[in-house]
């Protein structure tokens, strides 16, 4: 049971408590009252303002609508107004344009191109929205009288921009080709900036809104009569130089303009001046032997103008290549892409119709003069077919994509000449075999005879062309006349592929060709002389000749190529023909020769017989020793060291021989007139063997 004191003292804390609670309890009503409180007074005032949000709503709405309404018909009047200001504008680009059209795009080319902008978008209106309008039929035609304008004006700036190139600017562009820098320097300007701007914004409206391509033929004629003339120019200009200096091309002043380039002179092509030798040697005398003597005559005035003419044409052809690759480079600015390359072919057709017409023009030439047996022609066509297979390269790219027509003039001359070429080496090395042996056309003195100076001449100048010379035969498949082998490495299935190994051979064997013809007519010609010695100094001379042109030319190792031996054969020829010549003096010798003298001892007396052969063999020495000299000292052998070897094994001969018959008899007892006898002495002898095959003696 509990203490009454520890009771009580637990009611009191349960009563304590039991009040703290009482006081909690009414501060949580007093608050609930206070938020009641405040909640009605917030609902009143939301239901105060949803009601006055409803009013403003109801009172703004159709305010907003109807200004809405009123911005839309604001927008519907402007666009109206707008568009009514639109159409009557087309209506005033006849009257607003007409003076501008009527006056030309002449000086004022954009602002023109403006005009004819709003004139077409009137057209399309009218066509689209009032075709039977008459403003129809005035905007259109002002839209065709402004592009005929355009049209004169494309036509006008072209003609009296297109200038001819100066032949002198032509001659530093070629000559300019190897180099790069020159190359950039020399670039051709043919319409300033300002008129080429032109001339493409007027291309360009007509293919895009003049519907019409007749301004590129205005195009290729102008420009294909400006680049004709510019060849021509340059003919013109080597035949004008040719005819006062003789120099085709100087450098211009050291006052360096424009138009008068200071760049170095053009090289010559091909071996122009070397084969003009040959020429004038062809152009008098051929090889018909209607001219007899060896002194060739040249004809200055023909074959200068055949070396201008064959330069003229090299640089011609050289001018239209680059040329062309400028105009092409000015087309691709001004033509529409899918039109340049028939434009272009159209462009060049009047200048590269010039440059193969004059080309068969030459062939034609070299064709008749074959006929005739003068080769002179021919060597106009080696130079040019040379230096046109080297241009090919470039022939080709520039034609790039013109017609197969335009493409094969090129290759079709080539061929033209090539298979001339080839017709005038056969004929050249027939020609050369058949040669009429003819009395009256042999050297008198027995020298160099015309028809062997003139065939080395000849192939002299197949040195400078040997590559050209080889196409020349492996055109026409000579392999088989000349009997060499084809080698598959060599040759392929094309008649006209080859390499310079089977080129260098087809013209060995064509040249040993020649010299073998030659030296069969040689020996035929020579039966012409009655005289052996003069036979035997008629084919030393020529042989010489011969062995030392092959030497001096190096012609010898394009021989040796064939024919490895070709220079010692020569050698034995020439020697073969010195002892032949050296007979003739048996019949001199044989009578100071030692057989059959009479034996004698000194102081016998001499009988009449051994006086009497003594005589004879002194007086047939000396009517033979005055006999030769005097026929061979009007022979002649050109070559110095020949003449001098010659000479010297005759003195050398005669010395021994007329020395020892001196000795033996000039003191013997066999006449009395020893004078009579006895007429020359040793050094007599020798130095009337010194002046023999001397006509100046």
């Amino acid at each position: 049971m509990i203490p009454p004191q520890e009771a009580s003292v637990r009611r009191r804390e349960i009563e304590d408590k039991l009040k703290q609670e009482e006081e909690t309890l009414s501060f949580i009503r007093d608050s609930l009252e206070k938020s009641d409180q405040l909640t009605k007074n917030m609902v009143s005032i939301l239901s105060s303002f949803e009601s006055r949000l409803m009013k403003l709503e109801n009172s703004i709405i159709p305010v907003h609508k109807q200004t809405e309404n009123l911005q839309r018909l604001q927008e519907n009047v402007e666009k109206t107004l707008s568009c009514l200001d639109h159409v009557i504008s087309y209506y005033h680009v006849a009257s607003d344009t007409e003076k501008i059209i009527r006056e030309g795009p002449t000086g004022r080319l954009e602002e023109y191109l403006g005009c004819m902008a709003k004139i077409q978008k009137a057209v399309e209106y009218f066509q689209d929205n009032n075709p039977d309008s008459p403003e129809l039929n005035r905007v259109k035609f002002l839209f065709e009288r402004g592009k005929e304008s355009l049209e004169s004006e494309f036509r006008s700036l072209m003609t009296r921009h297109s200038k001819v190139i100066s032949p002198v600017l032509i001659l530093d562009l070629i000559s300019g080709e190897d180099d790069m820098e020159a190359q950039e320097d020399m670039t051709l300007e043919h319409l300033s900036e300002s008129v080429l701007h032109d001339v493409i914004r007027i291309s360009r409206w007509l293919v895009e809104y003049g519907r019409n391509q007749d301004f590129m033929n205005v195009y290729y004629q102008i420009r294909s009569s400006q680049l004709d003339r510019s060849i021509k120019g340059l003919k013109e200009h080597f035949r004008k130089s040719s005819s006062s200096s003789g120099v085709p091309y100087s450098p211009a002043i050291p006052n360096k303009r424009k138009d008068t380039p200071t760049k170095k002179p053009v090289k010559r092509p091909g071996t122009i001046r070397k084969a003009q030798n040959l020429l004038k040697q062809y152009s008098q005398h051929g090889l018909d032997g209607k001219k007899g003597g060896s002194n060739l005559i040249p004809l200055e005035g023909r074959d200068d103008m055949l070396d201008m003419e064959i330069d003229a044409y090299i640089h011609c052809v050289s001018a239209f290549v680059k040329l062309a690759q400028s105009e092409y480079q000015l087309l691709t600015d001004i033509i529409p892409e899918h039109h340049q390359k028939k434009t272009f072919d159209s462009l060049i057709q009047d200048a590269l119709d010039g440059l193969m017409m004059e080309g068969e023009n030459i062939v034609s030439v070299a064709r008749k003069a074959i006929i005739r047996h003068d080769y002179s022609a021919v060597l106009t066509v080696f130079p040019i077919l040379r230096h046109l297979k080297q241009t090919k390269p470039e022939f080709d790219q520039v034609l790039q994509g013109t017609a197969a027509s335009t493409k094969n003039k090129l290759p079709g001359l080539i061929t033209s000449m090539e298979t001339t070429g080839a017709k005038a080496l056969e004929d050249f090395a027939d020609n050369i075999k058949n040669d009429p042996d003819k009395e009256y056309n042999m050297p008198k003195d027995g020298t160099v005879h015309e028809l062997t100076s003139n065939a080395i001449l000849f192939l002299q100048q197949l040195l400078d062309f040997q590559e050209t010379a080889g196409a020349m035969l492996a055109s026409q498949v000579l392999g088989d006349t000349y009997n060499i082998p084809l080698d598959p490495r060599e040759t392929s299935s094309s008649a006209t592929s080859y390499n310079s190994e089977f080129s260098k051979r087809l013209l060995s064997t064509y040249i040993c060709k020649v010299l073998g013809n030659l030296q069969l007519n040689l020996l035929s010609k020579s039966k012409v002389y009655e005289d052996p010695a003069l036979r035997a100094i008629f084919l030393h001379n020529n042989y010489n000749y011969i062995l030392k042109s092959l030497e001096k030319s190096e012609l010898i190792h394009l021989v040796a190529v064939t024919q490895k031996t070709a220079e010692r054969s020569y050698r034995d020829h020439i020697e073969q023909q010195i002892q032949t010549y050296q007979r003739s003096w048996l019949k001199v010798t044989d009578y100071i020769s030692e057989k059959n003298l009479p034996v004698f001892q000194p102081g016998v007396k001499l009988r009449d017989k051994e006086r009497q052969m003594i005589k004879e063999r002194f007086k047939g020495f000396n009517d033979g020793l005055e006999e030769l000299c005097k026929i061979q000292k009007a022979w002649a052998i050109p070559d110095t060291e020949q003449r001098d070897k010659i000479r010297q094994a005759q003195k050398h001969i005669v010395k021994e021989n007329y020395g020892a018959f001196l000795h033996r008899y000039a003191s013997v007892p066999f006449t009395k007139n020893p004078e009579k006898y006895i007429k020359y002495r040793v050094e007599q002898v020798e130095d009337m063997i010194e002046r023999l095959f001397d006509t100046s003696a």
